[in-house]
């Protein structure tokens, strides 16, 4: 089951208290990294400074966190953190780095973040086929597109389509019921649809329907 990070927990990690912060970086670690390293352009050194740079302003941050707004996910909170830090660290490379350029990236994922607002609010009925989580001509955009969800969408789809899992089986793991499974993996479907569809138009990829 996915910790919550609610109005107790916030108290506790902002007390100091060890077990806390360490369920923060436990639980965060690992989505942060998928979700930044695409917009660091695959830089996986510069990938996990800012990751560290991201936990570490989340702790310093904290009081700035509403755990009753965001119904104790603190993931959007921590993205929106993180893309300060991209943004950050592409600046230090522009800087280090003056022959490359790493604001085309940074407008890019700009461009693509505003669109991805848009998609999500107006998300359309009809997913993809479930097949094309699995084809190999288009494996590069399906992990850009998993990098962007939210990471309890991409964890029901990668149960589902990554590790053949059945919903009975997810469903048990998650200590919830088949049916709320179910949704979730229709929503998380949806979601992956519109992101692949705004990342394909942004990085000029044809997609393979």
């Amino acid at each position: 089951m996915e910790p919550t990070f609610d109005a107790a927990w916030r108290t506790r990690a902002l007390a100091g208290e060890p077990a806390a912060v360490r369920l923060l970086t436990d639980a965060a670690l690992g989505p942060l990294f998928t979700f930044c390293l695409y917009r660091v352009g695959r830089d996986r050194h510069m990938c996990e400074e800012v990751v560290q740079e991201t936990l570490l302003r989340a702790v310093l941050d904290l009081d700035a966190y509403e755990p009753a707004r965001s119904a104790g996910n603190i993931f959007p909170w921590l993205a929106g953190l993180a893309r300060n830090e991209v943004r950050r660290a592409l600046a230090r490379r522009r800087r280090e780095c003056p022959g490359q350029d790493p604001a085309s990236l940074e407008t890019l994922w700009d461009r693509i973040d505003r669109e991805l607002l848009e998609v999500y609010a107006r998300l359309e009925s009809d997913p993809f086929d479930d097949d094309l989580l699995r084809r190999d001509e288009t494996r590069q955009m399906v992990n850009a597109t998993m990098s962007q969800l939210p990471p309890h969408y991409r964890a029901t789809l990668e149960a589902k389509y990554l590790h053949g899992r059945t919903v009975r089986d997810i469903a048990a793991a998650a200590r919830t019921s088949e049916k709320a499974i179910e949704s979730q993996l229709t929503r998380a479907r949806e979601a992956f649809r519109a992101t692949f569809i705004a990342l394909a138009r942004n990085l000029g990829v044809e997609v393979i329907a």
